[in-house]
């Protein structure tokens, strides 16, 4: 570090650390009051890909069919379910629920048609519906209708049968929903450089207010769903009550996230302190790099508050980083310090940090800017809070290396000589012994190696693509409960709908000719056209098919209720006394039957016109067989392959489809491009080493730790989900870091005289000690999340820990070997060589 700009640095650092201490503080606060505002996002746009088109068809869906995002409570009596103080109850905790203000209704077992309880013929049915707590309402006989029908068994009465569940419904929310889409579509037109500096200005107002308006929806939320748990608290005397749904798993997975950041970030702090204290025995060398850590953290939180960007569950790991990054850097220059020290004992501070700062530098600055490419892949993800995490990282990553290098210097300019350091010995010992592990057993070192690449590389291929959220949980919660309880006994957690269009050809030749006046029709009804003539799916002939496409859902292991027009119509035939329906019945039938009995029994499966059919389906989340994607890819080939309907005219969807899409791209964009992230990594490695064999010999660490993370992921069975598909950037984030700095310190180790072996030894006696200072300080600090009970917690944790491990045994142990062996750096009489 020389020249103008370094000068300029030392002047005002070094020469004026007071006034250096002041600014810094200043700008500190400034962050501290915006991070006041600092929130976690708590919407479902927060785990769905950005622009997906079948988001856009979800919500088309949603509109004209109703909402599928329901909040289950499951009730389960200490009693029969069917007994008077059993539905008493249980009318007295649905009538607290519909109070709410922004429930919109709650469907149970006391409201639904009853069609058997005494049976009712067609007729009967057109002059009203029968509900359970009707006078003339057969108890005994609506019990065994609710228990055995299909439209209500493992719906709203579970397998045991005696499990009944409420399903709650919140309003629809306009405003969200307009604004997402209107800046949307701007932020579409903004990849195709398109926009005016008007729609700029609008992009940025409609962004805030969406943002706004998400954090209040958010809060709202929590509030709806702690009340529902009060509620809930006060019924359970006399029954078993859990609390499922996808509103609930959102929110439960950011409370989680929240009581995790604040009391295992406290632990993790507390840990390192208690290692930085053992490690260097000195309050500076505990003080210092937790004042960095705390300063860079705060600082961060403060900035991404201002700029309004929001922080989900996916990119809340990034506190946790930057606190790992900012102290990995202050490590540095400690062990750094304290070796000039022991070098020049009788040396002025003023040249021991002149020095400390002037020879970490570089390889500080070299450290960061590779850690920002292998953070900067998550940035071509799709996933809007992905794409955040990573902006988010490569802002966390310039702050800690920007106040390292002015705290710590500024500070100890104003601190007096600290007494002569000694290092643990230890420390030595081990770093000593992996220097004598690669020249006594080299070849043993690079055979195990690839014999553990070998498993790791298969551990890999094995990695599946998953998104369960019912195994975010621990069993012993309550959320992992109610979603096992809905799962098991009342049809599945996750929605599924499978839509399908009638044919373009035959929408074609539906529409009358020019001169026509009316479509050639078999009937009419009272002169209005009957609906099974105008209908694709409403007539008989297509009823077959219908109940051909139920049956192929329903026969889907991890398939739980499937309700489609097949159910409806096998429940209005058993009130035709078992007799089919022609298409003239079908049509008086559709233009008779009761609009509340059409509204919960024809609508929602089938569109206003009758061109369009479907079919919703719950899946069962706990299922250990499932795979999402094969699943909905199985759907399509079936019905395309073998069934004939055209592709274009078979869509999916619902809230696994939109999970489903996102983990796949998040897939694609993180693992199957890591090869170029490497590739691009390498290439820095070149440019900032100004030698292609160095970058070849750089980069094969970084690919052992990240191939060992992934691949003993595989060989656990741990899937890649929204939580922990990120451990890649991560993992390679680490190994760079260590990788430089051992790189920078054997090519100065190396220059003193050409002895390969000898620089060896002596960079694993220095720079050896600070990266296992800083390895064992993020690994026993961060082991302490498996104590966590959110799943993704404990993993980040464990693959944390073993990412950081991974690094430093490829940096002690492989990397020096490959140094020696291919010789990328020249030496003195090398060069002599090349120029004789």
């Amino acid at each position: 570090m020389a020249g103008p700009p370094s000068n300029a640095y030392e002047r005002l650092v070094l020469g004026h650390p007071l006034v250096t201490l002041a600014l810094t503080l200043i700008a500190t606060v400034g962050f501290a009051w915006h991070a006041q505002d600092f929130q976690l996002d708590v919407s479902q746009e927060s785990l769905l890909l950005e622009g997906d088109e079948a988001m856009r068809y979800y919500e088309s869906i949603q509109a004209r069919y109703g909402s599928d995002d329901v909040l289950i409570v499951t009730y389960t009596p200490d009693g029969d379910l069917f007994s008077r103080p059993s539905l008493s109850r249980i009318a007295a905790l649905k009538g607290e629920l519909v109070d709410m203000e922004r429930v919109e209704s709650v469907l149970s077992i006391l409201d639904v048609p009853l069609l058997r309880s005494p049976p009712v013929t067609l007729t009967e049915v057109q002059e009203g519906l029968r509900t359970l707590f009707d006078a003339d309402t057969d108890i005994t006989l609506a019990a065994r209708e609710l228990r055995e029908s299909i439209l209500y068994k493992d719906l709203l009465v579970g397998k045991d049968k005696n499990t009944t569940a409420l399903q709650i419904s919140f309003e629809r929310d306009a405003l969200y929903t307009s604004l997402r889409e209107a800046r949307n579509q701007l932020r579409a037109k903004q990849l195709d450089g398109d926009l005016t500096r008007e729609e700029e200005r609008e992009l940025a107002r409609l962004s805030e207010a969406f943002r706004a308006h998400t954090r209040s929806l958010g809060t709202l939320l929590d509030e709806d769903i702690a009340h529902i748990r009060n509620v809930i608290e006060r019924y359970e005397d006399h029954a078993e009550i859990h609390l499922a749904g996808g509103p609930m798993i959102i929110s439960d997975m950011i409370s989680y996230v929240r009581h995790d950041l604040r009391v295992f970030g406290l632990a993790v702090v507390g840990i390192v302190t208690l290692l930085l204290a053992v490690i260097f025995r000195q309050a500076r060398w505990v003080v210092l790099p937790l004042v960095t850590a705390l300063a860079a953290s705060i600082v961060t939180i403060g900035f991404i508050s201002a700029a309004g960007w929001l922080v989900t569950v996916v990119s809340s790991n990034f506190l946790p980083l930057v606190l790992i990054f900012t102290l990995s850097l202050s490590v540095h220059l400690i062990v750094r310090y304290r070796e000039l020290q022991s070098t020049h004992p009788d040396a002025e501070q003023i040249f021991l940090v002149r020095q400390t700062i002037r020879a970490k530098a570089l390889p500080c600055l070299y450290t960061v800017l590779t850690t920002i490419v292998a953070f900067g892949s998550l940035v071509v993800s799709g996933i809007r809070p992905v794409i955040d995490f990573g902006w988010i990282m490569v802002l966390g990553l310039t702050i800690g290396f920007v106040l390292n290098f002015v705290l710590f210097p500024a500070c100890l300019m104003l601190l007096s000589l600290p007494p002569k350091p000694s290092e643990p010995r230890l420390t030595g010992i081990i770093t000593g012994f992996c220097a004598r592990v690669i020249y006594d057993h080299g070849a043993a070192v690079l055979l195990s190696t690839l014999v553990v690449m070998g498993v790791c590389s298969w551990g890999v291929s094995t990695l599946s693509v998953e998104n369960s959220f019912i195994n975010y949980f621990k069993q012993s919660t309550e959320i992992y409960q109610g979603m096992l309880l809905a799962d098991q006994k009342l049809g599945g957690t996750t929605p599924l709908d499978l839509i399908v269009d009638a044919p373009a050809e035959w929408l074609a030749d539906l529409e009358p000719e020019e001169g026509d006046e009316e479509w050639d029709l078999d009937y009419d009804i009272g002169g209005d056209p009957g609906f099974t003539g105008t209908s694709y799916w409403f007539n008989s002939f297509r009823f077959e098919q219908i109940e051909t496409l139920h049956a192929y859902l329903d026969s889907i292991d991890a398939s739980g209720k499937v309700i489609s027009l097949a159910t409806t119509l096998t429940v209005l035939e058993q009130l035709n006394d078992g007799e089919q329906f022609d298409d003239f019945d079908l049509a008086v039938l559709y233009k008779k039957i009761p609009a509340d009995l059409k509204a919960s029994m024809i609508s929602p499966y089938l569109s206003e016109d009758g061109h369009q059919l479907r079919l919703a389906a719950r899946i069962e989340d706990s299922d250990p067989t499932l795979d999402r994607n094969q699943m909905l890819e199985d759907i399509r080939a079936h019905l395309v392959g073998e069934l004939g309907y055209n592709d274009e005219d078979v869509h999916l969807s619902g809230m696994m489809v939109l999970y489903n899409n996102m983990l796949q791209s998040l897939f694609r964009s993180q693992i199957l491009t890591l090869g170029a992230v490497m590739a691009v990594i390498a290439l820095t490695f070149g440019l900032l080493f100004r030698s292609l064999r160095v970058a070849s010999v750089a980069i094969v660490p970084n690919i052992i730790a990240a191939v060992l993370v992934l691949g003993i992921m595989g060989l656990l069975g741990i899937p890649l989900d929204i939580m922990t598909i990120t451990i890649a950037a991560i993992t390679v984030g680490i190994a760079v870091d260590d990788t430089i700095h051992y790189l920078h310190r054997f090519r100065l180790e190396l220059e003193v005289d050409g002895d390969y072996a000898a620089a060896v030894r002596r960079s694993h006696a220095s720079i050896g000690r600070a990266m296992y200072y800083t390895s064992s300080c993020v690994t026993i600090g961060f082991s302490i999340f498996v104590l966590s009970d959110f799943i993704p917690t404990i993993y980040f944790g464990i693959l944390t820990a073993l990412a950081m491990v991974a690094a430093l045994a490829a940096d002690l142990l492989v990397l020096p070997l490959l140094l020696e062996r291919f010789r990328p750096f020249p030496t003195r009489a090398s060069a002599e060589v090349e120029a004789g």
